[in-house]
């Protein structure tokens, strides 16, 4: 199935964050498209490749826990601090960056905290990839 590919400054968007960030690319020797770098799966860094997505509204961060408990049970959301481990799935199953199978708009990246981040924008439509 063909979509666009993502690269630097794409938007994403967690589904218990509270506003969207862009993801960060590296120039570590990568592939360019439109004058922008492209992004493959293993871009998921906490704070190198995902930014905070504002405040965190997931009961299955501590921090979140912690502070609904200090305010007697009142749902208190806290600053988002990405917690991401495994690569982006799915990747493009014939296009490579970096090595790595390319970043599609379609994939995915979990969240410790349960979190599903998905692309709202892929930064650029005119490179598609399969």
């Amino acid at each position: 199935m063909s979509c666009p590919g993502v690269c630097n400054s794409a938007t994403l968007q967690c589904s218990f964050g509270l506003t969207p960030a862009p993801l960060m690319v590296l120039p570590n020797s990568r592939t360019m498209g439109n004058s922008m770098l492209m992004a493959n799966i293993m871009d998921n860094k906490p704070f190198v490749n995902i930014m905070p997505f504002g405040l965190c509204s997931s009961m299955v961060n501590p921090t979140v826990v912690a502070a609904t408990a200090a305010a007697l049970g009142v749902f208190t959301p806290m600053p988002c601090i990405p917690a991401t481990m495994a690569p982006w799935v799915p990747g493009s199953p014939t296009v490579l960056i970096g090595g790595m199978p390319a970043l599609t708009a379609q994939s995915k990246l979990v969240c410790s905290w349960s979190g599903v981040i998905q692309i709202v924008f892929p930064g650029q439509m005119t490179i598609i990839v399969t």
